[in-house]
């Protein structure tokens, strides 16, 4: 059995649709096990009708009711499809109008957009011969804890997901990015979670590989959007991949590769619209281990807090201390670096960040530089190959970009430095040339 997950883009019109069941019609003597997206755009207008003042709701409900209709048009169906969805979406819009909004109900609102995409998909793959049926994740085993917007699937969730899965006589068309709690709550696993679904199906089912279809031809040596001449990678490891997706390759929703790590089992990702393309596979061992950088990440709108106390000399605790106040808020720190006296670090949210300031003003002196880059140049062996750095700060101090943070030793496949935001291109640019040698 293979696992193919497909994301919004791949789902996002009619036209779209056909070609992702096509797609899934090449595999069928693979066992394939679909997992989907919401219509590309969708999650966002969910959002925006459950934020919406009551006055409002009916007509972003209308446009989400419409935009899925005339897809269905298209592909020929103009059945009852979606009613029930439709109707518990608009139950769930007047809930929130007349209770108030909450995470719970939120994470339910934004379940409706994988629960339709999910039925259209069967449809179209049925229509072609192939049984398939949509199935909800939350229904055949996904269970959660209670962390509603970013929840993490319990340890039974797969031997559930597992048994179901397997059986079904038909393709199972698996709802994306959703899970439920042991009170029947409905959960959201994160933004681009469907990413991380696919990979708790696949590990569920002991799953052959792991599909990733999307809009590109696999992960690039940098964003192609930044540098146009940017690379597919053809093959990567594990922790190569998961650096890549933490410190920003859009490709991948960071914790993707965590149940495939665990089970050992390879990661393609793939482009829908260009499917004869080999895209990159992820395993524990590439193939292809001659090249020692494989790819240059970068996460924008980060803020550089630098934190400055002569009571860190030679003292014990204050470290201990200081992350409490991170942990108080829940707030994840991306880049550290440490000296005697100062901690340097990078968070990519301002969420709580004035009270994290306020605690930590009373222990040390606080420096705070918004909209930085965290840019990382990936790849295995590099702490033990000699010339990286130096090629590193010599293409950037060609540039004239000033670097206000290192970080390297914590890991073997990374070299993280921080940079002004408004130095991203050029800085990334002259990483690729040096690098790629364009």
């Amino acid at each position: 059995m293979i696992v193919m997950k497909f994301g919004g883009t791949s789902v996002g019109d009619a036209k779209m649709i056909r070609n992702t069941a096509s797609v899934v019609l090449r595999m069928k003597d693979r066992k394939p096990v679909v997992v989907v997206s919401a219509v590309s755009g969708i999650t966002n207008q969910l959002i925006e009708l459950a934020k919406s003042a009551p006055e409002k709701m009916a007509e972003i409900y209308e446009a989400i009711k419409l935009r899925h209709i005339g897809i269905m048009k298209e592909l020929g169906t103009t059945s009852g499809l979606l009613d029930n969805d439709l109707m518990g979406l608009k139950a769930c819009a007047d809930r929130i109008a007349g209770e108030g909004l909450n995470k719970e109900t939120l994470d339910e609102m934004q379940s409706f957009g994988e629960r339709m995409s999910t039925k259209i998909v069967a449809f179209e793959i049925s229509r072609h011969g192939l049984k398939a049926d949509a199935v909800n994740s939350f229904e055949i085993g996904l269970l959660t804890d209670e962390n509603f917007g970013n929840a993490e699937p319990l340890e039974e969730a797969y031997a559930l997901l597992g048994k179901h899965i397997r059986a079904m006589d038909s393709v199972p068309v698996v709802t994306g990015f959703l899970g439920k709690t042991r009170k029947g709550e409905i959960t959201t696993l994160g933004r681009g979670g469907s990413d991380y679904s696919a990979a708790i199906v696949g590990a569920a089912i002991d799953a052959e590989e792991i599909q990733i279809w999307t809009d590109v031809n696999g992960i690039m040596s940098t964003d192609p959007k930044m540098v146009a001449s940017a690379k597919t990678i053809e093959s990567i490891s594990f922790a190569e991949a998961a650096e890549l997706a933490y410190f920003g390759a859009k490709v991948l929703h960071p914790k993707t590769i965590k149940p495939a790590m665990a089970k050992n089992i390879p990661v393609k990702v793939l482009n829908t619209f260009e499917p004869e393309n080999k895209g990159t596979t992820i395993a524990k061992d590439p193939s292809n281990g001659k090249s020692i950088v494989k790819a240059i990440a970068y996460k924008k709108s980060s803020t550089l807090i630098i934190i400055q106390s002569t009571r860190m000399l030679g003292a014990y605790g204050f470290l201990s201390r200081l992350f409490r106040v991170f942990e108080k808020y829940r707030k994840s720190v991306d880049v550290i670096s440490t000296s005697e006296v100062s901690v340097s670090l990078t968070i990519d949210s301002d969420e709580n960040l004035e009270s994290i300031l306020e605690e930590l003003e009373s222990i040390a002196d606080i420096k705070v530089l918004e909209g930085r880059t965290v840019i990382s140049i990936v790849g295995e062996g590099m702490k033990s190959t000699p010339g990286i750095s130096a090629r590193t700060f010599s293409a950037i101090a060609r540039q004239k970009v000033n670097i206000e943070m290192i970080s390297q030793g914590a890991s073997e496949i990374n070299l993280t430095f921080v940079v002004d935001g408004s130095s991203t291109e050029t800085a990334v640019k002259a990483l690729h040339k040096e690098f790629f040698g364009e």
